[in-house]
């Protein structure tokens, strides 16, 4: 029987499958940057004059490029960047990182310090087709532009990896800031690349991106999805971006079973507005002002219709059931699931870093 890991939250859980339930898995060549390679990108990087590095999410590749900037400040005896993060993580980055670092929160409502540097692992994205520090800053501080980046989508579905007319407001957003960003791309096994730049340029990994993480794959009927990283999964708004990634091959009347701890929980005020009635599909269609997260409802809403979804978290079962899904206290209970009502020969489909994933 083989025994698959999947990453749920700050751990990872075991699925137990009979070979013959298992579908192929996705396999990607890995062309990872080793350390020396690391440093040498970094020379370009002025470590100089006083920084601050803002983390725009925190992940296994945003400490190693950390971990390396302070290897070079030592080396040449000069201070350490202070590292500026949300709430949410203030205690698990410090946890991580020497007790010489200074570590606040980023409670800042504009952008004014051009010393900042904005730090972020790139991400796909439903609306803008990627995650970038430009789309990250656009969402925190141009709440206001977020209207016409929704208005800009060329249909209700989501269009991950694609580049999207959306990207432009973004872009059009930032492009006035004197900041810096380094955005990285990385896989399950390290980083693919990293730019060191503007915001508005560092996107142009994208398109690297895009290629090492899309495969072409048949159609199939079952998947349990595992987002890849904690950081992909804190919130279910921020765990949809995965089915996102992979739902194109997913066959009618099919189901995917999506691992997503959710400890942060919602993390969508459209999402809770919905839950709680205040918000239908409709009102979204014809929007007027943007509420954080409609554009993923408006995405759920419309897959939904192609096939069922279950969900493995610690939401409460009141939430997921609102939101049309099926609740499964475990990976376990969701492969029981799929045996019982799908039969015992069924085979599922496994995706370990549907974050990383995207599936033609």
């Amino acid at each position: 029987m083989p025994e698959i890991w999947l990453n749920y939250g700050n751990n990872d859980v075991v699925l137990d499958i009979l070979a013959e339930n298992l579908e192929e898995r996705p396999v990607f060549e890995s062309n990872n940057l080793d350390d020396s390679k690391i440093n040498e990108k970094l020379e370009s990087l002025d470590l100089s004059k006083p920084i601050e590095i803002v983390l725009l999410n925190y992940t296994d590749s945003t400490q190693t490029i950390l971990s390396k900037i302070y290897e070079k400040c030592e080396a040449k005896s000069i201070s350490k960047p202070k590292l500026l993060v949300d709430k949410r993580i203030l205690s698990l980055v410090k946890s991580r990182n020497p007790e010489d670092i200074p570590i606040i929160e980023f409670e800042q409502d504009e952008i004014t310090n051009s010393n900042l540097i904005f730090l972020s692992e790139m991400e796909f994205d439903g609306l803008f087709g990627f995650e970038t520090n430009s789309t990250r800053l656009t969402k925190r501080f141009g709440k206001s532009k977020m209207l016409d980046a929704f208005k800009k989508r060329d249909s209700d579905i989501p269009k991950p990896g694609q580049t999207s007319p959306s990207i432009q407001v973004a872009n059009e957003f930032v492009d006035s800031f004197e900041v810096s960003s380094i955005e990285i791309i990385s896989n399950s096994s390290g980083i693919i690349d990293f730019d060191i730049g503007h915001p508005k340029s560092t996107m142009a990994l994208s398109d690297l991106f895009a290629k090492s993480c899309t495969q072409n794959l048949e159609p199939h009927k079952t998947f349990i999805l595992s987002t890849g990283k904690n950081a992909s999964n804190q919130t279910l708004s921020k765990s949809l971006s995965s089915l996102w990634n992979c739902y194109p091959n997913v066959k009618n009347q099919g189901l995917v079973i999506l691992l997503a701890e959710c400890l942060n929980g919602i993390g969508s005020e459209s999402f809770q507005q919905f839950i709680d009635g205040r918000l239908g599909i409709e009102k979204i269609k014809n929007a007027s002002h943007y509420i954080d997260g409609m554009e993923n409802l408006l995405y759920l809403n419309e897959i939904q219709k192609k096939f069922q979804i279950g969900l493995v978290s610690i939401l409460p079962e009141v939430y997921i059931k609102k939101l049309n899904m099926i609740p499964f206290d475990g990976v376990k209970k969701g492969m029981d699931y799929i045996l019982k009502n799908q039969g015992i020969r069924q085979k599922v489909k496994i995706i370990e870093d549907g974050a990383r994933t995207i599936l033609r």
